[in-house]
């Protein structure tokens, strides 16, 4: 292959990773809007798609990592437009992630207070009376769980 086909083939290549970038930078903008407005409910009908979009990133980063040369030919603008979308990406990248923490906390809290609200409710349970039966209990739970 000549170095005229090699820079439209790495040309292309760029374009096709600056897309995929601009998308992904897009979803994740777009998470953090509802996010920001308090309405992390709204996420969760495109997370297949930020999720597909994510993997997509993360397969196409990695080939570049570990040949880095498909790139090289490519012309210095695509290069440089490469550049200004992963940057664009990584800052909002940040944000996003500190707004899903911040959900995960406030979460986890919510589910941490109405454990305890419930458990105060009902009052320490007695497995045996002083007659030596089972006190009768209320048979609900609160099960809470770190993975949810």
């Amino acid at each position: 292959m000549n170095d005229t086909a090699l820079s439209v083939t790495a040309s292309a290549r760029v374009r096709q990773l600056i897309e995929l970038t601009q998308s992904l930078t897009r979803r994740l903008s777009d998470e953090l809007a509802a996010f920001e407005a308090q309405r992390p409910q709204d996420v969760a009908a495109g997370l297949a798609q930020t999720q597909d979009l994510a993997n997509r990133y993360r397969r196409e980063s990695a080939q570049i990592k570990a040949d880095p040369s498909g790139l090289a030919q490519a012309p210095g603008a695509d290069r440089m437009a490469l550049i200004k979308a992963t940057e664009a990406f990584e800052a909002i990248l940040g944000r996003h992630a500190r707004a899903v923490e911040a959900a995960r906390i406030i979460s986890e809290g919510l589910v941490r207070t109405l454990a305890a609200e419930i458990r105060e409710q009902r009052g320490v349970p007695n497995a045996y009376g002083a007659s030596g039966q089972a006190t009768p209990t209320d048979g609900s739970a609160v099960a809470f769980s770190r993975s949810a």
